[in-house]
């Protein structure tokens, strides 16, 4: 009979296993902002990025609108609509969409992490079957030999 097969684990498996953290919240603090400049970013744009944010700026876009008004230049009250109102508005509103779109990759990110950590599992398992059943096979193999040893021959 061939000699049994003989797993070798993947060396990624063993490295993987000394860099799993224990949950979703290990996972998201890894990846908070660490120096003052990524964490000072980061206040900043969490600020921003509101709809309080956004109307605030809308409320402080209002503050030249009447000195356009009173000019009464059509260009000077476009260039107000897009230059001022629309970039200082739409900024925070944006940034809150991407919040909502982040928020949900991440979620996405740690389920597939969680499902691929799952299905890690059970291959392990499996191959611990099989190993299993490898045993089995071998000692009802060894028992066949056994008994055509015994059978008398015709």
């Amino acid at each position: 009979m061939p000699a049994k097969f003989k797993y070798v684990q993947h060396p990624h498996v063993a490295a993987r296993k000394g860099l799993r953290p224990e949950n979703a919240d290990e996972v998201l603090k890894e990846a908070g902002p660490r120096g003052f400049n990524q964490k000072f970013g980061y206040l900043i744009t969490k600020g921003v990025g509101t709809m309080w944010a956004a109307y605030l700026f809308f409320l402080l876009s209002l503050v030249s609108l009447p000195a356009v008004i009173m000019d009464g230049d059509p260009i000077l009250i476009i260039s107000w609509i897009a230059q001022t109102c629309l970039q200082l508005v739409l900024l925070p509103i944006i940034i809150v969409g991407q919040n909502i779109q982040a928020a949900n990759s991440e979620r996405r990110a740690i389920l597939t992490y969680e499902d691929s950590a799952a299905v890690l599992e059970e291959a392990n398992q499996i191959q611990k079957h099989l190993d299993h059943q490898d045993q089995l096979l071998q000692e009802l193999t060894e028992r066949l030999k056994t008994l055509e040893a015994k059978k008398p021959k015709k």
